[in-house]
């Protein structure tokens, strides 16, 4: 049964991963290449969400929750695999409310930003995954190097937290100066 959450993981990373190229094309390309890659990209999320729900399920069937959670390498690979749903569920939704606007100015460029760590939040999610079922690879290496030990359960640190905080309120603020530059 466990080769079904393998295989469905692999539909969500790949629509979010094409997504991250899409939000790509269009922040480098205001011609008609960047305009189709922004007309694919709702699509691509949404899908990619529905997927990643569907694969997320399927691994809470599969695997038994007692078994997993108690596991440090579990309970990391369901932090990350919730964090991820849920960062590209929000950069869908970010897409459909703000539509064209998005990329006009600065705000291109944070979405560029966020892409980005979307793909090493699944990046990260995917090699927890592979370590759980005996596929190891140098990612976790990269990740020790980093300081996280994927053996162990995350912590995050005070420091780390303020500078999430920190983080929120400039992207915050940066997305309300856009918003009032676009209304004048």
């Amino acid at each position: 049964m466990a080769a079904y959450h393998v295989v469905l993981v692999h539909f969500p990373i790949a629509l979010w991963l094409s997504s991250a190229l899409l939000i790509f094309l269009r922040v480098v390309n205001d011609g008609p290449l960047g305009r189709g890659a922004d007309r694919a990209l709702p699509l691509f999320l949404l899908l990619g969400v529905l997927f990643g729900i569907i694969a997320y399920v399927v691994g809470l069937l599969v695997w038994d929750w007692e078994a997993l959670s108690s596991s440090p390498m579990g309970r990391n690979h369901m932090l990350t695999a919730t964090w991820s749903l849920a960062y590209f569920a929000l950069l869908a939704i970010t897409r459909q409310v703000q539509g064209e606007a998005l990329w006009h100015g600065t705000t291109r460029f944070v979405m560029l930003i966020l892409s980005g760590i979307g793909v090493i939040l699944v990046g990260i999610t995917g090699t927890l995954g592979g370590h759980l079922v005996g596929i190891y690879t140098d990612v976790g290496n990269v990740l020790r190097m980093l300081g996280w030990e994927i053996y162990s359960t995350y912590y995050v640190p005070n420091l780390t937290v303020a500078l999430l905080i920190v983080l929120a309120v400039v992207m915050a603020g940066l997305g309300l100066m856009a918003g009032r530059k676009q209304s004048a």
